[in-house]
């Protein structure tokens, strides 16, 4: 090797050494500061407590749109606006009453909750004899003869060999979204799903059903995994048992809402966004602390965390608040028609709907050549437990980005707790830890910090 090359070579590598101890540092920073001075758990206590349950259309969900935007501009943010979207107004109405009917035990009282977009029982409610099915074959074998009349119970559990508990989540979650549809089929008169939770449990998980367009409507309520457990185990000794079941649910008149944006302009290439963001909306039986409140106040905290650094991005980041992620993806959906319709042009988006818990990677559904990049970042990041970049997905939010070419990203905590609270009353500000959420926030700036710097192509 010749020694005009040798020279080469070595400013190459100091070069190179420079950029990764710079980048080092910079990230150090960003996690020195979510976890010594950052907001994001004093945010998510005001939303989760002062505001608390945010479904579509209700009184909730209006003011957590004017808590994200005062949130946002009282950081200084350079610009901060609301996006009009029109979403789904769906009424739980007061509390449902679920009973087994039996002559050998009496009656028992049973956890049940309406299943979002369900219609109601009426106030007689509704009694009548139950077949158990596990999976919509089972429900087909028995056809109208042996459903009939009758309350559909889909008691298929979460496989619980799986490590990946949101794969154990998409094995079974299908009931919950179709049931009462497949079961009205053949003639089925209600539906009864177990809880999409992964322990027994004593309170029931709520969560989006869908009607096909056509055919008979049917109510549809979720019960406790332990009293699912419950009505199986007498189902098998007494085939006569009865369920009785009581919700007063109703659709509205689609209602006025918003998607609530704030961003940091980039210094030279403000045409560049990096979309960072969480979903707004909450089902109405606790607080959506872990869905979605975090991945709300990590998104925000990004950008505040860039401005508290004095950090210019090339790019401008944005933070979006999405409104109705939970029944019907309308925020999502209009974000996406109008970053077309304005020819924006997104280089990444990064979605936190998985829970507030330790991180430990981030999901990518993009181009090789952008997975390959962000991988190369992994001595980066390890250091603060992100070690996972192999699984495909971005979030539901961002979907509709993703349809248009942008790569898209999700952060993944860890998933084993995540399933206890989910859609449930227990969802509430004490189950997420000030911590593993500030880590959350930190990784997810330390990821836009580094597609900011070097792009992803």
């Amino acid at each position: 090797m010749t020694k005009s090359i040798c020279i080469l070579v070595l400013v190459a590598l100091s070069g190179h050494a420079f950029s990764q101890s710079a980048d080092e540092g910079a990230i150090k920073q960003i996690f020195d500061q979510a976890l010594g001075r950052g907001k994001s758990y004093e945010m998510l206590y005001d939303l989760t407590t002062n505001i608390g349950a945010r479904l579509s259309g209700s009184p909730g969900a209006a003011a957590a749109v004017e808590w994200s935007r005062h949130t946002m501009q009282g950081f200084d943010f350079d610009s901060v606006w609301l996006q009009p979207v029109m979403v789904p107004h769906w009424v739980r109405g007061q509390k449902e009453v679920g009973r087994i009917l039996s002559k050998r035990v009496g009656t028992l009282p049973i956890n049940v909750c309406a299943l979002g977009g369900t219609i109601g029982t009426g106030p007689a409610g509704i009694s009548a004899g139950v077949v158990e099915v596990k999976n919509f074959e089972e429900l087909k074998s028995l056809g109208t003869k042996g459903v009939q009349g009758k309350i559909v119970f889909f008691n298929r559990p979460f496989d619980a060999t799986k490590i990946n508990t949101f794969e154990a989540y998409g094995g079974a979650v299908n009931q919950r979204g179709a049931g009462a549809t497949e079961a009205a089929k053949y003639g089925a008169v209600a539906a009864l799903v177990r809880s999409m939770g992964s322990n027994l449990e004593d309170y029931p998980h709520t969560g989006g059903m869908r009607y096909a367009a056509t055919g008979t409507k049917i109510p549809a309520l979720a019960v406790s995994t332990k009293h699912a457990e419950l009505l199986s185990k007498l189902l098998k000794e007494d085939k006569d048992v009865q369920v009785y079941l009581e919700n007063h649910s109703e659709t509205l008149e689609d209602a006025p809402s918003f998607n609530v944006i704030g961003e940091i302009r980039g210094s030279e290439y403000p045409d560049e966004i990096i979309v960072v963001g969480g979903h707004l909306d909450s089902w109405a039986l606790a607080q959506g602390a872990h869905d979605d409140g975090t991945g709300c106040v990590q998104s925000i905290e990004v950008l505040r965390l860039f401005k508290e650094m004095g950090f210019k991005p090339k790019r401008t980041i944005r933070a979006v608040m999405f409104m109705n992620e939970e029944n019907g993806l309308r925020g999502g959906l209009k974000y996406a028609e109008m970053a077309l319709q304005n020819k924006e042009k997104h280089i990444a988006a990064i979605e936190s709907d998985r829970g507030g818990f330790t991180p430990r990677g981030f999901t990518m559904t993009a181009p090789k050549t952008a997975r390959e990049k962000v991988k190369t970042w992994k001595p980066l990041l390890e250091p603060y437990g992100l070690t996972d970049f192999d699984q495909e997905g971005g979030g539901a939010d961002i979907g509709p980005l993703e349809k248009q070419g942008v790569p898209v990203m999700e952060f993944l905590p860890d998933s084993q707790r995540y399933f206890d609270y989910h859609h449930t009353q227990e969802d509430t500000i004490d189950k997420v830890n000030k911590r593993e959420l500030e880590l959350g926030a930190g990784s997810m700036a330390a990821l836009v910090y580094l597609i900011d710097k070097y792009g992803l192509k």
